[in-house]
C-alpha cells in the first residue's frame, strides 16, 4: 500500500473521530441545557399553585 494511501486512511479516521466526538460533546450540552431551562418551566409552572395556597392562608388569618 502506498504511503498516500496510508496517510489518508489515517486522517480520515482522525477527522471522522473529532467530528462524532465534537457532535456528541454539543448533543450533550444541548440536552443539560434544556434539562435546565425544564427545570426552570416547571418551577414557573407552580407558582400559581403556590400564590393560591398563600392566599388561601392569608384569608383564613384574615377571618380569625
Amino acid at each position: 500500500m502506498p504511503s498516500e494511501v496510508l496517510v489518508a486512511i489515517i486522517a480520515f479516521a482522525g477527522t471522522a473521530v473529532g467530528s462524532v466526538g465534537g457532535v456528541l460533546a454539543s448533543s450533550r450540552l444541548v440536552n443539560f441545557r434544556l434539562d435546565k431551562i425544564e427545570d426552570k418551566l416547571d418551577k414557573h409552572n407552580h407558582f400559581g399553585d403556590r400564590l393560591t395556597r398563600v392566599e388561601t392562608i392569608l384569608d383564613i388569618k384574615e377571618e380569625n
